[in-house]
């Protein structure tokens, strides 16, 4: 089984070095494709009229010189590892949860996204991280559970092209951590995106000042932060709002 990992902090990110010791435990033919520098909030941009470049790092481990995550993978399956498309896309470890509506934005699911879309098994991971006491970061969690996660979901989704999936890690003490759960993502009742206010004048921040309340119970935020689970969430390839096309369908006109 041949594995690509991407992430949206960049190639020299300590979340993809984890990434790639949990990756070497499932499959000795393990590549990093993953951007020179932090793309936290990329999305699944694509980089169009604007040459990017290719730097190999040591041996399987390339960085995308100015590219975002899709880039990255889009590089890694049609020509880095164009002679043996890889099986599975592992995105990550993300530095910080990507819960809810945030997964809108994240790079970390574009990326398992994008690998989907080449066929690929893709699994974006993210460990949690309490920000109410700080910024710091502990990868235990996903070093003790990730590599389970990622092997179940190889052995019991068999289809490919329809599904990826966004995982988060939390940050409690690993003899805490309370199972697995396949649950929704959270839809916040509003963005969470705001304007926040710089110290320099004229200057902001996009930020998310707060979470969007309420939260509901069995859904990703509320399990993965206050629940202690690992949250598992398919996601679809397909958009389409099928029952809004039944209701429109032959109603609009010129």
């Amino acid at each position: 089984m041949r594995i690509l990992i991407t992430n949206d902090d960049g190639v020299d990110a300590p979340g993809i070095a984890v990434m790639r010791e949990i990756a070497l435990t499932l499959s000795d033919d393990v590549w990093v494709v993953a951007p020179d520098g932090n793309q936290s909030g990329a999305a699944h941009r694509f980089t169009f009229g604007r040459e990017l470049g290719v730097d190999q790092r040591e041996d399987r481990v390339f960085s995308i010189v100015g590219g975002s995550p899709a880039d990255c993978v889009v590089a890694g399956m049609t020509h880095i590892c164009k002679d043996h498309k890889p099986d599975l896309v592992l995105s990550g470890i993300n530095n910080g949860q990507n819960l809810g509506d945030i997964l809108n934005c994240s790079g970390t699911v574009a990326g398992a996204r994008e690998g989907a879309l080449h066929g690929a098994l893709g699994i974006g991971i993210s460990q949690g991280v309490d920000y109410e006491r700080g910024t710091d970061i502990d990868w235990t969690n996903s070093r003790t559970y990730a590599a389970r996660v990622v092997s179940q979901l190889l052995a019991e989704v068999k289809s490919r092209g329809e599904t990826y999936f966004n995982v988060n890690i939390p940050f409690c003490a690993p003899e805490d951590v309370a199972g697995i759960r396949v649950v929704p993502f959270q839809r916040f009742a509003r963005s969470p995106m705001a304007y926040y206010p710089s110290d320099n004048a004229g200057k902001f921040f996009i930020a998310i000042p707060e979470t969007p309340k309420p939260l509901d119970e069995e859904h990703d935020f509320r399990l993965a932060m206050h629940g202690n689970a690992i949250t598992v969430t398919p996601l679809m390839l397909q958009h389409t709002h099928y029952e809004m096309v039944g209701q429109l369908d032959g109603k609009l006109a010129l």
